[in-house]
């Protein structure tokens, strides 16, 4: 695996992991961790793909910026891919696939997309429950950072405490502890952006919308919305799995997504 390093355009060096062989695949990570969130479905990724696994900004290699904004962070997956020199498959989870989603507003150089539950508010049912960056802040000035992660996952992700609980037994555990301070202001972030489907209608890269059939219904009704903005999209629903399926069904999440990318 070799570590690579781009300027966004506001300068701050975005860090990516290459591994593999085969037309490029950019990665990009939700809420927390780094690069190392994909450990459980790189192998099978490894064998098409020339993986690129993004740290976004303010974690693992990446940089960061003094003033946080969601649009740098679609700058910054853009630039990753502009990088690589041709057309790249781009597939985002959580925060991230909103971050991949908006990007592809900013490059012509994305072949096919994947958003696996993007947590974009289209109806009055919020994703995050209210107070809750309030709750994780009180959290982090207490020094509790493994509780903001925890609390996190479970109240705005939907994931149950024994799948929360799982995850800490995964190597990216660490990561997403390490990255816990980022957690509110990406929340107030994702609060504060507003899908306007009429900005995505000429978007004809075929997009693949994963959701889990357990996950909140939020995250079903956000993939609807997109499904309906997207000219060349189709949802796939997971059964029996919430957010992190990447995690607790890695075979059923890469068959999917290689079906998907792999389709002419």
């Amino acid at each position: 695996m070799s570590k690579e390093t781009v300027t966004s355009k506001d300068g701050a060096p975005i860090t990516y992991w290459r591994s593999g062989h085969g037309p490029p695949l950019v990665l990009v990570h939700g809420t927390t961790a780094d690069h190392s969130r994909w450990a459980p479905v790189l192998p099978a990724f490894e064998k098409h793909f020339s993986v690129c696994a993004v740290d976004r900004r303010g974690r693992g290699g990446s940089g960061d910026s003094e003033d946080y904004a969601l649009e740098r962070e679609f700058e910054d997956v853009a630039a990753v891919v502009d990088s690589l020199g041709g057309q790249a498959f781009l597939m985002g989870h959580s925060y991230g696939a909103l971050c991949a989603l908006e990007a592809s507003l900013l490059t012509r150089n994305v072949r096919k997309l994947v958003l696996y539950e993007p947590p974009i508010d289209v109806t009055d049912e919020k994703i995050n429950p209210p107070g809750l960056i309030d709750r994780l802040e009180a959290l982090l000035e207490a020094g509790e950072r493994e509780g903001v992660v925890a609390t996190m996952l479970h109240e705005a992700a939907g994931v149950p405490p024994e799948v929360v609980e799982y995850m800490r037994s995964l190597p990216a555990w660490g990561a997403r502890v390490a990255a816990a301070h980022t957690i509110p202001r990406e929340l107030r972030a994702q609060e504060a952006h507003r899908f306007e489907p009429e900005r995505f209608e000429n978007l004809e890269v075929p997009t693949l919308l994963l959701v889990g059939g357990e996950s909140p219904s939020a995250f079903e009704k956000a993939a609807k919305a997109l499904s309906e903005a997207l000219p060349n999209s189709r949802i796939v629903v997971m059964a029996g799995q919430e957010h992190v399926a990447i995690d607790t069904a890695t075979d059923l999440f890469t068959t999917e997504v290689l079906r998907f990318l792999e389709s002419s």
